[in-house]
């Protein structure tokens, strides 16, 4: 610097001061920022030299900057001193307030340590107050705040005046380190702030490509896609579907967001949409065409929050299995049914049967007082045991207690009409099949027993059974039926296979026998069947050839 004695270089000097931290703080850029602080020592403070050594995130300072000679700033700009030995040189020397000043004296000791330094050559000095080319001059840059955080160090080098600084010099060097420490403060805090905001950016297009992809795989997913709500009055409501939704269902997008899925389902199915979680829930159930139709479908069900503790909604997949259910379908019922008939068959007659009988017998009514011994006294007794009595856990003793929900199924008196409805159990046996399968094959005989199945199904009531046991073998169940009611019936089916039946042109007779049994509680399925079984073949022998002829 200029001779501090004279005024109007100290003025010269505060404008150029003043000049340099306004450069400060209009740099772009914490790199330009870095530069200008280096480019103020040389322009604002007179200095031939000025170094930038910024601290890194590891704690070693790197110079960043440098201003005042070319060769040395391609020569030292990036190298790294570590933070000891920049700790060494900040304890040592003279302290000028917060400067550290290390005379040529000292500073020999420092020429071996790892901190990158340039020396100005020169002569040596002729005065006290000279500077030598080996003095070193550092003003530390600190983070504004109680902490003083060390933010890097500015190294000044040969005065242009070529006298070490004197009171006013230092103050200005030390104003401009802390004007330059809260310039470089500033920009690394803009500079963070734009990676920031780039971030932001960047995970905003991440999201909004995202939310792209999700609408176009939801708009053009091939299966019925929708989103529905969750909770609140209108849970399950749908807000979006997607085109193969509204093909699938018949219906336009405005008209399926008044409905939610419990508006659209079988009413048989309403059950297994709502034991369905709302959480990854998966159901097979049927929904309602426009046209008034319903189809199969899976649902599949997802869980999407729209943000963190933010709004959730449903996300269904609706996938059609009409075509897969429908061969499930024909599938169980050629398992349980005839195929050349199409009536239930053996395996389902004796399911259907099984349902309707357990393995304990109908005891007799009981009286008023084991009644009431049963409702008030038993009751206890029972619930200590568990209801194991006979060796059925979970049921009342036989009889029926008030506990016992079974409805024992029992055979009417055919000698005394006492008005008791029984499960009926009819025998079919066809007389003349043999004769017709043997004269005009098996194609004529299937054509029989197909009209035959017919007319049976014809003749009895919708709740009724008629099952083919096999060959020319046929049983009808029937319940509700007092003794007088299932010969009535006995006699209609047998009227109802008499009359010819065409085959190919030709006419073709059979009759039939029929046995009655009654299935019982206490009864096997076998035991009941045996028993009209037999009952068949009484009545077949007891009637004449005539009226058994066929053919």
């Amino acid at each position: 610097m200029e001779a501090e004695s004279e005024p109007y270089v100290r003025l010269a000097t505060m404008r150029q001061l003043h000049q340099a931290v306004a450069d400060l703080n209009t740099a772009r850029s914490l790199a330009d920022t870095l530069q200008s602080v280096a480019d103020g020592v040389v322009a604002g403070l007179g200095y031939e030299l000025g170094c930038v050594n910024l601290v890194r995130p590891d704690g070693d300072l790197v110079i960043a900057a440098f201003a005042g000679n070319a060769a040395a700033e391609a020569l030292i700009t990036g190298r790294v001193g570590s933070r000891a030995s920049w700790e060494r040189r900040l304890s040592m020397g003279e302290a000028w307030d917060d400067l550290r000043f290390i005379p040529h004296t000292e500073g020999w000791v420092l020429l071996d340590d790892d901190v990158p330094q340039w020396h100005t050559e020169g002569p040596e000095p002729r005065f006290e107050d000279e500077w030598h080319p080996l003095d070193r001059l550092y003003a530390p840059m600190y983070a504004s705040g109680s902490g003083r955080d060390l933010l890097g160090v500015i190294s000044v080098d040969r005065p242009r005046n070529g006298r070490r600084p004197g009171a006013w010099g230092r103050e200005a060097l030390q104003m401009y380190a802390s004007q330059a420490a809260i310039a470089i403060s500033n920009a690394r805090l803009r500079a963070n702030m734009q990676r920031a905001l780039v971030r932001l950016e960047r995970e905003q297009q991440a999201l909004r490509a995202s939310e792209e992809s999700f609408r176009q795989a939801f708009e053009y997913a091939p299966s019925g896609m929708a989103i529905a709500e969750m909770g609140g009055d209108q849970h399950g409501r749908l807000l979006r579907t997607n085109d193969a939704l509204c093909r699938l269902l018949g219906r336009p997008a405005s008209v399926l967001r008044r409905y939610s899925f419990a508006d659209l389902v079988h009413p048989e199915d309403i059950g297994t949409l709502l034991r369905t979680s709302a959480e990854g829930g998966r159901a097979e159930l049927r929904l309602g065409r426009r046209d008034g139709t319903y189809l199969w479908v899976s649902l599949r069900n997802s869980v999407v929050a729209d943000a963190t503790d933010g709004p959730r909604f449903l996300l269904t997949h609706v996938e059609d299995i009409e075509e897969r259910k429908r061969h499930e379908l024909n599938l169980a019922h050629r398992a349980s049914h005839d195929a050349l008939t199409g009536l239930p068959n053996s395996a389902e007659l004796k399911a259907r049967l099984s349902a309707r009988i357990c393995e304990r017998p109908h005891a007799p009514a009981a009286t008023a007082i084991e009644a009431l011994d049963a409702a008030y006294g038993d009751v206890e007794s029972s619930l200590a045991h568990g209801y194991q009595a006979d060796g059925y856990e979970g049921e009342a003793v036989p009889g029926g207690g008030p506990f016992d929900h079974h409805v024992h199924t029992e055979a009417p008196d055919p000698e005394h009409d006492d008005g008791t409805k029984g499960l009926a159990v009819l025998f079919c046996d066809l007389d003349g099949f043999k004769s017709i399968n043997d004269r005009f094959g098996h194609h004529t005989g299937d054509a029989v027993l197909i009209e035959v199945a017919r007319r049976l199904s014809t003749c009895v009531r919708d709740g009724d059974t008629v099952a083919r046991l096999g060959g020319d073998e046929f049983v009808v169940l029937a319940d509700g039926l007092g003794a007088a009611d299932a010969a009535d019936l006995a006699v209609r089916l047998r009227n109802a296979i008499i009359p010819p039946i065409r085959v190919d042109g030709r006419a073709v007779r059979v009759g039939a026998s029929f046995g009655i049994g009654w299935a019982e509680c206490g009864m096997t399925v076998e035991e009941v069947l045996r028993s009209a079984d037999q009952r068949m073949y009484v009545e077949k022998r007891s009637r004449s050839k005539v009226h058994r002829r066929a053919g």
